[in-house]
């Protein structure tokens, strides 16, 4: 069955001495002002890494695979790797004595082929490999901005067990750097209206599993630390024409707070907006992490769940 409502929301991650999303440099992403914050990617990445580990009768095209020789494969790899080979038809070119079989790139076919593809059926595809084919996604993923007061960013020394050259009389010595504490904010939206396929209720309930605990179940090195803090998911009615504000404007550092340890999220400023849209709403619901997580002024009409 189809969903057609459309929805806003956010999901707030967690990183507490941890280094969420790295730039090329692998010091965490900071804007010019010094705020920290990741990209859309970084969450997809964890969306995309929870569905092929949990869903794997679902097919995640975006997502890196190897080939014989331990190398990442290509666009063009990744669809024979899922598909086999790519789909063709036959044309005729010319006419009588003179007309001749071509075969072509059957670029329908291969949408359809792409679209089999769950990430590529929530987030889209620009696909410019062996035919070039676009996709709008119904689901959009805002950068994260952190939203605690503080953006201590701190590096620390990290010794190798091995030397660079054979011969070398010393170990290699390099750095990490990583973030103290942050909450970073992610609005999204889902759209279908803006898809010239649809999203299965199906599609939706693997898009929240994802969303809520995604990041917390990818743990590397790096990341460990950063784990899923919150998700807020509004839902309007399938008729409503209603937009709602980005989240990022309405929870930010002034509704963010701690006592003994315990983070506490504001959410009046979202229960009031909420409120004055009541008659749009078709649910509304949040996940937190209730053992670290503290939220009041919850939207009266919203229905809470723990994330574990």
């Amino acid at each position: 069955m189809s969903f057609k409502n459309r929805v806003f929301g956010c999901v707030i991650v967690k990183s507490i001495n941890s280094n969420y999303n790295a730039d090329f440099s692998n010091q965490p992403r900071t804007l010019p002002d010094g705020t920290v914050y990741a990209t859309d990617k970084a969450l997809k990445y964890t969306i995309r890494n929870y569905w092929d580990k949990m869903y794997p009768n679902e097919k995640v095209f975006y997502f890196t695979r190897y080939d014989e020789n331990g190398n990442p494969k290509t666009l063009d790899g990744l669809f024979l790797h899922h598909f086999g080979a790519f789909p063709t038809k036959i044309i005729i070119k010319g006419t009588g004595k003179k007309a001749k079989e071509h075969e072509i790139t059957d670029k329908p076919k291969l949408k359809e082929n792409l679209l089999e593809c769950l990430d590529i059926r929530c987030f889209g595809a620009t696909y410019a490999g062996h035919s070039n084919v676009s996709i709008h996604g119904a689901v959009q993923i805002n950068h994260g901005i952190n939203i605690w007061k503080e953006n201590n960013i701190f590096s620390e020394q990290i010794k190798s067990p091995v030397a660079t050259e054979e011969g070398d009389n010393m170990t290699t010595i390099g750095r990490s750097a990583k973030l103290q504490e942050g909450h970073y904010i992610h609005h999204f939206s889902v759209n279908p209206v803006n898809s010239d396929f649809k999203l299965t209720n199906g599609d939706i309930d693997k898009l929240k599993d994802a969303m809520s605990k995604g990041v917390t179940y990818y743990d590397s090195t790096s990341k460990a630390g950063t784990d899923n803090e919150i998700l807020f998911w509004v839902q309007l009615k399938e008729n409503s024409k209603k937009v709602l504000p980005n989240f990022n404007s309405l929870i930010t550092k002034e509704e963010v707070s701690k006592t003994s340890g315990k983070i506490t999220f504001d959410f009046s400023r979202v229960a009031k907006l909420l409120e004055k849209y009541a008659a749009d709403l078709d649910k509304v619901e949040i996940y937190y992490q209730s053992e670290n997580t503290n939220v009041t002024n919850i939207p009266s009409m919203a229905k809470t769940f723990d994330l574990n």
